[in-house]
């Protein structure tokens, strides 16, 4: 993959009109998110500004678009993935999205196959039905392709850690995806009082939570899916807890809160990094920033530490780098980083 990585970001339909034309020539590939799953069937008719996706081809005749599926809290998966008409049905309108908008393939964000936490439908027939219905998918765009002389991409968001494993049969669903983006972002957060990164490349000396980038890669890996297949993430916006112990500058404290969705980068530069009483860290070990002001604790990804994901992606053989969400970064500093360290020139 040297010199051609995959550059993807995530961007929700409403900031479509945001996009410039150097920002899209920063891009390989662009995650319109999120359609929905009713009925069996992909829908995107609560989306806006689809209709702009042939003027952004226009201005950048290389870039791949992609119709993202999903997310937290989107259900549908697994009763469409439960039979073999709901996966038909499925499969045939993705393809139909495809041909009504004029997108380049499909992005799964099942979150998660056989885990109803985001309190959506869950089985554990999951785990079988999720390879099935991406075998169907695969096939449809498949067909479809072979009408056209082209080829559809079909690609997923993975959750980063071993209950992603447990749920899915990675080194069989592999094989119908091009590439997998591992959600290395959100690993600490929502569900935990423990101060720490996010979205760290390695886990540092005293972290209970042993995830980080290099360990979902790992897994990965071990579970059967090639490295030139693997899409790592990338944060544009922080996780926060409160009431945090002034001790070892507030890392790997108990907080008096979960760590909730904290400002996204373009708040943190205008008033949190180096400002407000807020100081900026560098974790040596962890290859992460965090702030803290005494009380509070903000993890997250700047420059410095995409700075490093890229050059792991290198060192490991990887296919690229993807990031969530475009809108949250209106500096443009992170996705600069990001094309300077991977783009080919």
């Amino acid at each position: 993959m040297k010199g051609n990585y995959v550059v993807a970001g995530y961007v929700s339909d409403k900031h479509l009109t945001d996009l410039t034309q150097e920002e899209l020539a920063r891009l390989t590939h662009l995650n319109i998110a999120f359609g929905h799953v009713r009925m069996d069937r992909i829908v995107t008719g609560h989306m806006s500004n689809l209709e702009l996706i042939p003027e952004l081809k226009r201005k950048q005749p290389g870039l791949t678009v992609l119709l993202s599926v999903g997310g937290w809290s989107a259900g549908g998966f697994s009763e469409a993935a439960s039979t073999e008409a709901g996966r038909q049905a499925m499969a045939e309108s993705a393809v139909q999205a495809i041909s009504n908008h004029g997108f380049d393939g499909i992005d799964l964000d099942w979150e998660y196959p056989c885990y109803a936490e985001a309190g959506i439908a869950a089985s554990p027939q999951d785990k079988r039905n999720f390879t099935l219905l991406l075998r169907t998918i695969r096939k449809a765009l498949d067909l479809q392709g072979e009408r056209e002389g082209r080829r559809y991409l079909l690609t997923i968001a993975a959750g980063a850690d071993q209950y992603y494993m447990d749920g899915t049969e990675m080194d069989q669903v592999q094989e119908y995806l091009d590439f997998v983006q591992l959600m290395t972002y959100d690993m600490r957060g929502g569900f935990q009082i423990l101060t720490g990164h996010h979205t760290n490349l390695y886990t540092g000396t005293g972290d209970l939570f042993r995830i980080s980038v290099d360990a979902s890669v790992q897994l990965f890996v071990q579970a059967g899916v090639p490295r030139h297949k693997i899409v790592v993430g990338a944060a544009f916006y922080s996780r926060l807890w409160r009431e945090v112990p002034d001790v070892h500058r507030g890392l790997y404290q108990m907080a008096g809160s979960a760590g909730g969705y904290g400002p996204d980068y373009t708040e943190l530069m205008a008033a949190y990094v180096n400002l407000n009483g807020y100081v900026r860290y560098w974790d040596d070990e962890a290859k992460a920033p965090y702030l803290f002001n005494g009380d509070t604790f903000i993890s997250y990804d700047d420059e410095e530490s995409i700075t490093h994901k890229c050059a792991y992606i290198k060192e490991q053989g990887l296919a690229g780098l993807m990031f969530w969400e475009y809108g949250c970064d209106r500096t443009g500093r992170l996705l600069t980083t990001i094309h300077q360290q991977l783009s080919p020139s």
